[in-house]
């Protein structure tokens, strides 16, 4: 049974925890708002699938990933909870301004908006996560935070494509985005921020860091990250498998369109519940096995993610070879489930991969990485070979755009099986050199 001072702390571990879901699910309503969107934006304003996918892309992508080193840097300095509020309320308020467009670049200023404010929002909440939970935890308390994107998928699918459907594509973004101020002021004035080391010290007796202790340089992390071979391939590995899922979430609304002729709202409540609830859990089931099996081989914390990018590869060329909208709807099923594995044990092993200080701005290195070949190159290069593919294939050259891009994940399963070779060594030299920074740490506290 839990003593009073543990449950309290369990309670307030709970609660931000919950809210950081919160907000994390609005970064992704709001990030693929957008996607349902296309096909309308698209018959109002003439755009092609390269314009598109810059939209959806790199031009949201350069920003969001760019400014999440600083930001994170900022993190590592200042109190993250103020940095996740404040974010927040920036990306909400130019997603609502997206519904005022009049032209491309207007539309393309306010989605560089939202990739400005999102930068700010999960390399902070992650170096908070892993300050409330432990190193053996860990993936599965960020398996929760990543809920976040089904669940973001799930209502912005949804929302997005009935009110267009019935009100228009602009009163779908004014919906979406003000919400995101109310949340801002209650992360504001009801989160505490963490102490930073809290879960390492309660749970290993070791120190924590206290705010006075000096913070390494972005280049000083990029060092530490880029000499082990571990965390390359994964970072490889997790890009090539975030471009197959960023396409699917970028065109799939409009291959459903063009190839099913399908209305935006069957494809918003198809794609949500599919999307939102088999995505849910399979990052929650990959956390949840990547630590179990982690636990007796720690190459398992990333085999596990081979694994299940090997299985998901034939289910993807079955959703986009179908004729039935239903046979595809039906295989998207497996894809989406494995290939969400890789979210939580990929973050959770960055994490223990750099001392305390370096958590806030690691995470925001490898999101970069994610976003800049995930995010930024996936949906821009599957709209510029759906482009080159059109005037042979017609409507269905995104059918067979997507088809080519989905053998990326066979790619990236390669690399999660070679970083998972070389996990064991690099977390033994991490946790020793860990050790001794905390206590040298020690010393000169006492």
């Amino acid at each position: 049974m839990l003593k009073p001072a543990e449950s309290h702390l369990a309670v307030k571990k709970g609660y931000i925890l919950a809210i950081l879901v919160a907000v994390y699910t609005l970064n992704f309503v709001d990030r693929q708002i957008l996607s349902i969107l296309l096909e309308p934006i698209k018959n109002e304003m003439g755009f092609s699938d390269s314009a598109l996918g810059f939209l959806t892309g790199f031009g949201f992508a350069l920003f969001y990933a760019t400014l999440g080193i600083p930001m994170a840097m900022w993190a590592d300095r200042s109190n993250r909870r103020n940095i996740v509020a404040l974010s927040l309320a920036i990306w909400s308020a130019m997603t609502a301004l997206s519904g005022l467009v009049q032209n491309f670049w207007q539309l393309a200023i306010a989605r560089i908006g939202v990739g400005v404010g999102e930068a700010g929002c999960s390399p902070a909440s992650h170096s908070m996560i892993a300050d409330l939970y432990s190193r053996e935890t860990r993936a599965t308390a960020l398996g929760f935070y990543a809920l976040g994107i089904p669940l973001g998928v799930l209502f912005g699918f949804i929302t997005g494509g009935w009110i267009n459907q019935y009100f228009g594509w602009r009163a779908a973004f004014f919906v979406v985005g003000l919400p995101g101020i109310l949340l801002a002021l209650m992360v504001r004035w009801t989160v505490a921020e963490p102490q930073r080391g809290q879960s390492d010290q309660l749970t290993e007796g070791k120190a924590a860091v206290g705010d006075s202790e000096p913070a390494p340089t972005v280049i000083q992390v990029v060092n530490t990250l880029m000499q082990k071979k571990a965390f390359v391939h994964m970072a490889l590995g997790g890009s090539l498998t975030a471009f197959v899922g960023y396409g699917v979430f970028s065109w799939v609304p409009s291959f459903l369109i063009r190839s099913h002729a399908m209305a935006t709202g069957e494809i918003g409540t198809w794609l949500g519940l599919i999307l939102g609830i088999p995505g849910g859990v399979g990052i929650l089931l990959g956390g949840y096995l990547a630590d179990k099996l982690g636990k007796r081989d720690t190459r398992w914390y990333l085999w596990i993610v081979s694994a299940a990018l090997v299985l998901a590869f034939p289910f993807s060329l079955g959703v986009y070879s179908a004729d039935s909208k239903w046979l595809c709807l039906t295989f998207l099923i497996a894809p989406v489930v494995l290939g969400n594995f890789y979210q939580a044990t990929t973050f959770a092993q960055t994490q223990g991969m750099v001392p305390l200080r370096m958590r806030a701005t690691a995470a925001a290195i490898l999101l970069f990485i994610f976003n800049i070949i995930g995010l930024g190159l996936g949906p821009q290069l599957i709209g510029v070979v759906s482009d080159m593919l059109a005037a042979r294939f017609e409507d269905e050259s995104l059918r067979y755009s997507l088809l080519l891009f989905s053998s990326f994940n066979l790619w990236a399963a390669y690399h999660y099986f070679q970083a998972g070779k070389l996990l064991p060594l690099e977390s033994s030299i991490t946790k020793k050199i860990d050790l001794e920074d905390r206590s040298n740490l020690a010393l000169k506290s006492s």
